[in-house]
């Protein structure tokens, strides 16, 4: 599943693109796209025309795209998930369809049109409502119980400290709680984890604040580096607008390297079952003994 590297690259791609353009006309090819729009595709499809879209925003593993207000909608944004194989494309109008092509969205400029595509139809379109977030912006309001990311400049480190020492459970749960922290998923939470010697099943309350702190600052470095790798692509399921790959998998310490020795000491990592998913890690780096 994209994590907040690979979706900050797919929303600065649809800004460059699709930012202040006019919709023009809209097509639902297959009804999961829009299964989390109450009305259904047709009332998807019929409200989006003739409203220009606004700066591509994102919060963790949400985009959305602000859209003109309307009389009966007034604040409102296209909020999009990607979930395990989504993609956004910016296409010529010419390019042939892809076979898992979900919905298309055109526009009054006859420029590059954008497609949703998803082959295994985990992620969605939606039409939501915006709402406040207490800081002097809005966000969509099923993105409302998330929580700010690492690389948001309202982050807050502080309480992010405190909240993570008020948990018993193991610390990589902590990581992957959205509400907590969003935009960590499998992959940045093993590679941060393995940056800071912690491993993933130790007790977030038996941490100290240093010790979150550091982690958290791992969690920043992590993914600003991802970022400006255009993320992390093991298949063709992610990729940015333009249908590129992103090559931070080649930086992977921990993640998916099962057998390889460790960057630091050459203990071969080792992968054990976690949440339905594998966490890696290095055996003597990553002690789960507690220590502080």
């Amino acid at each position: 599943m994209p994590e907040l590297p690979e979706v900050e690259v797919v929303r600065r791609g649809l800004d460059r693109w699709v930012r202040g353009r006019t919709i023009c006309a809209v097509e639902v090819l297959h009804p999961r796209a829009t299964r989390r729009h109450e009305p259904g595709p047709a009332d998807f499809s019929s409200r989006l025309p003739g409203r220009p879209i606004a700066a591509a925003s994102r919060r963790g593993k949400y985009l959305w795209l602000p859209l003109a207000p309307d009389a009966k909608h007034p604040d409102e944004a296209l909020l999009g998930h990607l979930g395990m194989s989504g993609q956004l494309l910016v296409l010529p109008a010419e390019a042939p369809d892809g076979p898992h092509l979900r919905a298309r969205i055109r526009f009054d400029d006859d420029g590059p049109e954008l497609r949703f595509v998803d082959q295994r139809t985990f992620g969605g379109l939606s039409l939501d409502p915006l709402v406040e977030d207490g800081a002097g912006g809005h966000l969509p309001l099923p993105v409302a119980h998330i929580a700010r990311d690492p690389l948001d400049p309202l982050f807050d480190d502080e309480e992010f400290v405190t909240r993570v020492r008020a948990r018993s459970s193991e610390i990589k749960r902590v990581l992957l709680d959205q509400t907590v922290c969003s935009g960590i998923g499998n992959i940045y939470a093993d590679e941060s984890l393995w940056r800071s010697r912690l491993h993933g099943g130790r007790p977030a309350d038996r941490l100290g604040r240093p010790r979150v702190h550091e982690l958290l600052g791992h969690v920043r470095d992590v993914m600003i580096e991802a970022l400006a790798q255009g993320g992390t692509s093991f298949d063709d399921l992610y990729v940015n607008v333009n249908g590129e790959s992103g090559y931070f998998d080649r930086s992977l310490a921990a993640y998916g390297q099962e057998g390889r020795p460790c960057g630091r000491c050459g203990t071969p990592i080792r992968r054990i079952a976690f949440m339905n998913r594998s966490s890696f890690f290095c055996p003597r780096c990553q002690r789960r003994s507690p220590a502080r």
